[in-house]
């Protein structure tokens, strides 16, 4: 704002607030403006009507007693219609405006759990800014909007919610090996036994099982009494055995093939 002559100019996007005589006088839009000094007259000082952007961090506990800080952008603006209550009733707009955030903040989240803070925080920013659109109006200033652009938890919470996420994914992946291995196991095996029971004449799918399976039997026999850490094992041997699991891999074939249709 230059002075010159009894002259002032008022720049773009602001306002100026004139006094006459130590009194509120009138509100002075950008442009060029007589002030004729010998009558009292004095520029108290000026205001932005730009819209100006705070960020408010606050700490604060969810219901599930994991500390949080919680991170709030608001926009906000002096109103024109009330410059002179934006310029004198607030000696600063931005404390006043932490103040709310912090008590709205540090009333909602304690009421959630860690996981619902994160799923409502648009909840919270809509309560933030319905209390202080509610509480700045009388200050003359509109709140433009409000958003929660961060929640962050204790960096131990936080690492421990990422342990927990990387084992879920782990299971989730060892389980889908296994059942594809399993699946490319009894795949590999009918094929083998559809094509030796065509090769060889004669023979059908059930003698070709069978031969696999008494052969399989046996290898397995062979590694347990093999292995220099195993200890005595008794299991239950013979042609009834050899039987009963045959008809057990053979059922398993068969439901593996109603699973995959």
């Amino acid at each position: 704002m230059g002075q010159a002559l009894g002259c002032i100019q008022v720049k773009q996007s602001k306002v100026a607030v004139r006094e006459q005589f130590g009194k509120f006088d009138n509100v002075l839009e950008p442009g060029c403006h007589c002030l004729p000094w010998c009558f009292g007259y004095k520029i108290a000082g000026e205001l932005s009507l730009r819209v100006r952007q705070l960020e408010v961090r606050c700490e604060t506990k969810t219901k599930d007693n994991v500390f949080v800080n919680v991170v709030a952008s608001i926009q906000y603006r002096a109103l024109p219609e009330k410059i002179a209550d934006a310029f004198y009733k607030l000696s600063n707009a931005n404390s006043q405006i932490q103040a709310y955030v912090f008590d709205v903040i540090r009333a909602s989240v304690p009421k959630l759990e860690l996981d619902a803070v994160f799923e409502q925080k648009s909840d919270i920013a809509k309560a933030v800014e319905e209390e202080l659109a509610k509480a700045m109006s009388t200050y003359g200033y509109e709140i433009v909007q409000t958003l929660i652009v961060d929640i962050v938890p204790d960096v131990h919470v936080k690492r421990a919610m990422n342990e927990i996420n990387a084992a879920a994914r782990h299971r989730l992946a060892a389980k889908e090996k296994a059942e594809a291995e399993r699946q490319a196991i009894v795949d590999g095996l009918r094929d083998s036994v559809l094509v030796f029971s065509e090769n060889v004449p004669g023979t059908s799918a059930k003698d070709v099982m069978d031969m696999v399976l008494v052969t399989q039997y046996f290898d397995t026999m062979k590694e347990i009494g093999a292995s220099s850490k195993s200890s005595s094992v008794f299991i239950p041997h013979g042609p009834g055995t050899v039987r009963d699991v045959a008809s057990q891999i053979r059922e398993g074939l068969l439901q593996a093939d109603y699973a995959k249709e």
